[in-house]
């Protein structure tokens, strides 16, 4: 028998559990540890593929076997989220906080599932702790921006898409939600040059192509507007769902009519 402080090393490395202030001292042995590392591949391999259902399942294996290590517990919330599960998954971020209050990750993982569920305010509030916690946390200025414009608070959301973008530069979300959040403040010329930008930096970045098409089409622009449609769905066909646009990307209500405009003409 072996006693340890991080069960699952790669694992916790990964996700930056790996700290004395969380750690859970549990006496296991070698074969545990082997078994816990299969699955927690196993996981990952299937999180890769897109089967987030047979990657919860793999979660709850080890959650049975190590209940007490929140990267685990942050792990299956974010397996459910991908499967919108998402008053499960917030279930499963309470009780990594629980085991890791002073750690960011599970903060941000539930602001963004009560991002999900319209719990704007208390979204903010995660990622407002989070930021008390590290100050340069590039991700979470940029997931409070989101929230921000949930609530129709497009100053404030620049503003954090600004700052996300200056910690972290090569950030791309963060400058393509703040290329939309001009578009839909009006400042439509310093959006579509913001959104220039980031597809010559990133050509096959989908988001940004199906803003252009959007764009373009109600600026009167048809040509560009349908060759930037022709990449955008070829790399990623969701955009020609209005729902997800709307609801699961959540483009600002502006760009939400100029994309919709342009698929019934099509």
């Amino acid at each position: 028998m072996i006693k340890i402080i991080c069960i699952f090393l790669s694992l916790l490395l990964t996700f930056g559990f790996c700290t004395p202030a969380i750690a859970q001292t549990q006496t296991i042995t070698p074969e545990e540890l082997q078994l816990g590392d299969e699955l927690a591949n196993k996981a990952f391999t299937a999180t890769n593929r897109g089967d987030f259902a047979t990657a919860e399942k793999y979660w709850t294996e080890i959650i049975e076997k190590f209940p007490n290590n929140p990267a685990i517990w942050s792990n299956r919330g974010n397996s459910r989220v991908s499967q919108n599960k998402l008053a499960a998954a917030l279930t499963d971020y309470n009780k990594a906080i629980e085991l890791a209050p002073d750690v960011t990750d599970p903060y941000l993982n539930r602001g963004t599932a009560l991002e999900g569920l319209g719990r704007w305010e208390e979204a903010i509030s995660d990622y407002n702790y989070v930021l008390e916690l590290d100050p340069n946390d590039a991700m979470a200025y940029n997931n409070r921006g989101n929230a921000e414009a949930g609530l129709g608070k497009w100053q404030e959301a620049i503003a954090d898409y600004q700052k996300s973008t200056e910690i972290a530069p090569n950030f791309a979300f963060a400058r393509a939600n703040y290329a939309l959040a001009l578009y839909e403040t009006g400042k439509i010329d310093d959006a579509i040059r913001e959104m220039r930008n980031i597809v010559r930096k990133y050509p096959q970045f989908a988001d940004m192509r199906a803003a252009l098409t959007a764009a373009y089409w109600v600026g009167g622009n048809q040509g560009e507007a349908e060759s930037n449609w022709v990449a955008a769905y070829g790399l990623d066909i969701r955009y020609k769902d209005m729902n997800w646009v709307t609801n699961i990307r959540r483009w600002p209500p502006s760009m939400v009519a100029a994309l919709d405009k342009f698929l019934k003409l099509q």
